[in-house]
């Protein structure tokens, strides 16, 4: 979008995208001390999720719990386990 010309083009605003980055380092700062960049990418994806749920269908606003259960309901049958979080997949553990 080309600011020297209009900054509202039909249903697309630049400040639908400057709160998200907003809330984006409010959370990075804020409520997450120390972010690794390996995992930078889950703390996106976890603010966007947050973003795109604010509402539900019918506009109604999500309270924190209702967002919560529709989270947990797409995670049915999906597992990470933590050689998979801590990108150590393949390594044999140490023996002590």
């Amino acid at each position: 979008m080309d600011h020297a010309i209009e900054y509202v083009n039909g249903n697309v605003h630049t400040n639908t995208v400057e709160n998200f980055w907003s809330l984006l380092k409010r959370g990075l700062n804020g409520t997450y001390i120390s972010v690794e960049p390996f995992h930078l990418f889950r703390y996106l994806d976890e603010q966007a999720f947050r973003y795109n749920h604010r509402k539900d269908n019918n506009g109604d606003v999500l309270s924190d719990s209702e967002r919560f259960a529709l989270a947990v309901s797409q995670i049915t049958s999906k597992r990470l386990t933590y050689a998979e979080l801590t990108g150590k997949v393949g390594e044999k553990p140490a023996v002590n």
